[in-house]
């Protein structure tokens, strides 16, 4: 349910553009983001920050790209909020030596310090991947190729996360047989 939750706005997004442009694409967008925010928030009652922080970025870049008439700004969010979250995990990581990783996901996931360790540094990798990525996408390619990336680029995240739920399963304490 989660995960149909987070394409939510893309898939709109992607056929809206389709059948329109990149501007009511960009409005409906922003729209479908404020719905998510809500459904969201009506489950858990509460919104995790990566939620706020897509908010912001969606409502702030998709206004520049509708007011100034400038799709480079809907195309450079993507590059922004991992940004964000590369500069955020790394200052926590070599500044403030805190796992923000583990701070999130510690109370629900029992494993080693060095395992919180390796799977905060993927997640920086992956995270200027992403980034340099939508980067060059953004500037090298036509806004209907980086509109195909958007949602054929999918694959990246969920093989993401497949292999970081398969190392965490591997590295999960052992149950002991009763």
């Amino acid at each position: 349910m989660k995960f149909l939750l987070d394409l939510f706005p893309i898939l709109l997004f992607f056929v809206t553009y389709k059948l329109s442009d990149i501007y009511t694409a960009t409005g409906v967008l922003m729209a479908a983001t404020v719905v998510q925010t809500i459904a969201m928030y009506a489950m858990e009652r509460k919104l995790a920050t990566m939620q706020k922080i897509t908010l912001v970025l969606v409502m702030g870049f998709g206004a520049l790209t509708l007011g100034l008439h400038d799709e480079r700004f809907i195309k450079w969010k993507p590059t922004l909020l991992y940004a964000i979250l590369t500069i955020t995990l790394l200052v926590g990581h070599w500044i403030l030596k805190k796992n923000f990783l583990k701070s999130l996901l510690g109370s629900q996931l029992t494993l080693p310090d060095s395992v919180w360790q390796r799977l905060n540094v993927s997640w920086m990798v992956y995270c200027v991947f992403m980034a340099s990525i939508n980067a060059y996408v953004a500037t090298y390619f036509s806004t209907d190729e980086w509109v195909n990336f958007k949602l054929w680029g999918y694959v990246f995240p969920l093989v993401f996360i497949v292999a970081q739920g398969v190392y965490i399963a591997k590295n999960l304490p052992k149950e002991e047989p009763q």
